[in-house]
């Protein structure tokens, strides 16, 4: 039992892809999860579904709510934290972006180009989302899936993940997120909880979504309102859907044997805590879609052009 609660705590971004790479080459995430580690969208109310397929309808919904579905192909995409690069190929496969996806860890951009189909618009390159290698305005539209936890310096990733959209370009995130403890402070069991469920994913905090929202805003590069919503309710289901998946694939018993099992079965106290603390409110799902400004002209060299986006409210 104490190898199963061993903690993988958050040390340095280098402990975050080390925890990726092991995951990416023991192959039990992928098997599992399928090429999009991240969770499920259900509907609201939600409804029963494949628990791929909802990772799927995940982006699509993400696309939507992000008015990104209205942009022409070719716009250029940066998916930060883009993992084995499911997303990736979705919004290069479906919408003809130019997608380049980054992430921590080696070998998941080696998995990643792997998976990736020749001829497909999307490559996959090792970055530090806080010191990001890109210049300024270097894409339309900037996307990023529950990468916010691993990030240690919230307001550094708030300014990265602005600082290379063009101007009138469009930044969608969906993040996991706690409570505002500002407002509803946390008490001595909701502490405890959330202290294991950073340290067993090499997450160093989770912002609120009030909290990144602000943060989003005080970079001075946002074009009017950040724009919010939570996807808790939406997203729920995943964390029994997921641990679902070791009773009905028993097949990957036979695939990763014994320790593989065994892997497996320490993550399932950790997901069942997710789930209780996305159900209580503890945690929640936040989304968040923002314009960039056209503060500085003089720092880009750009625009992306009244052709590609449509200011609207959500």
């Amino acid at each position: 039992m104490a190898y199963l609660l061993s903690a993988r705590k958050y040390q340095s971004s280098d402990s975050v892809a080390n925890s990726y790479d092991q995951w990416t080459n023991d192959g039990i995430l992928e098997f599992y999860w399928g090429e999009h580690i991240h969770l499920g969208h259900y509907g609201l109310p939600p409804q029963r579904k494949d628990f791929i397929a909802a990772k799927h309808d995940f982006v699509h919904e993400m696309v939507r709510w992000g008015d990104l579905d209205r942009l022409a192909t070719g716009t250029t995409v940066l998916d930060v934290g883009c993992g084995i690069g499911g997303s990736s190929r979705i919004l290069a496969r479906d919408y003809g972006f130019a997608v380049t996806g980054i992430t921590i860890s080696p070998q998941q951009v080696k998995r990643a180009q792997e998976l990736t189909p020749e001829g497909l618009n999307a490559q996959f390159a090792v970055d530090d989302a806080m010191a990001l290698s890109f210049p300024d305005a270097s894409f339309d539209v900037v996307w990023s899936i529950e990468a916010g936890p691993h990030i240690p310096d919230k307001a550094m990733f708030a300014k990265e993940l602005l600082r290379v959209l063009k101007p009138g370009g469009i930044l969608v995130v969906a993040d996991w997120n706690q409570r505002d403890d500002r407002i509803h402070p946390l008490n001595w069991w909701e502490r405890q909880i959330m202290r294991q469920l950073l340290d067993q994913w090499s997450h160093p905090a989770f912002s609120s979504i009030e909290g990144f929202c602000e943060l989003l805003a005080e970079t001075g590069l946002v074009e009017g309102e950040v724009i919010t919503a939570d996807w808790t309710q939406e997203t729920l289901p995943s964390w029994l859907d997921s641990i679902w998946q070791g009773v009905a694939r028993p097949e990957g018993l036979l695939r990763f044997g014994i320790f593989g099992f065994i892997k497996s079965l320490r993550e399932v106290p950790t997901l069942l805590l997710m789930r209780l603390a996305f159900g209580m409110g503890l945690c929640r799902f936040g989304m968040f879609r923002a314009v960039r400004a056209d503060a500085n002209p003089q720092d880009f060299s750009g625009t992306i052009g009244e052709s590609l986006v449509r200011s609207r409210s959500l």
